[in-house]
């Protein structure tokens, strides 16, 4: 495994930390969910920390994924992100070599 894909992935520890947080459940709807979503995506070399998962429901991880309703998610993702990390800058959020 390279370095940029290590990184990019989603860490047991990471997703046990992210499932706490996030109490089990989708942070979009309420309903169960799991911690590997990724608010700015491995595609764009979204890390695999805490401050870019979110726990999210299989309906609503297709519809940020698959749907023009995207931008729209994102802005609530990015909003629950800020209620724990604060102003935590998105550069810090994407793989660098």
């Amino acid at each position: 495994m390279n370095a940029r894909t290590k990184a990019l992935a989603i860490s047991k520890e990471v997703k046990e930390t992210v499932y706490k947080r996030d109490r089990g459940r989708c942070i979009l709807c309420g309903a169960v969910g799991l911690p590997e979503a990724h608010y700015i995506p491995r595609s764009k070399g979204g890390l695999g920390i805490e401050q870019n998962i979110v726990t999210l429901c299989r309906p609503c991880h297709d519809k940020l994924d698959n749907t023009t309703e995207r931008k729209a998610l994102l802005l609530r993702v990015k909003e629950h992100l800020e209620l724990w990390y604060g102003d935590f800058p998105d550069e810090q959020r994407i793989y660098k070599k």
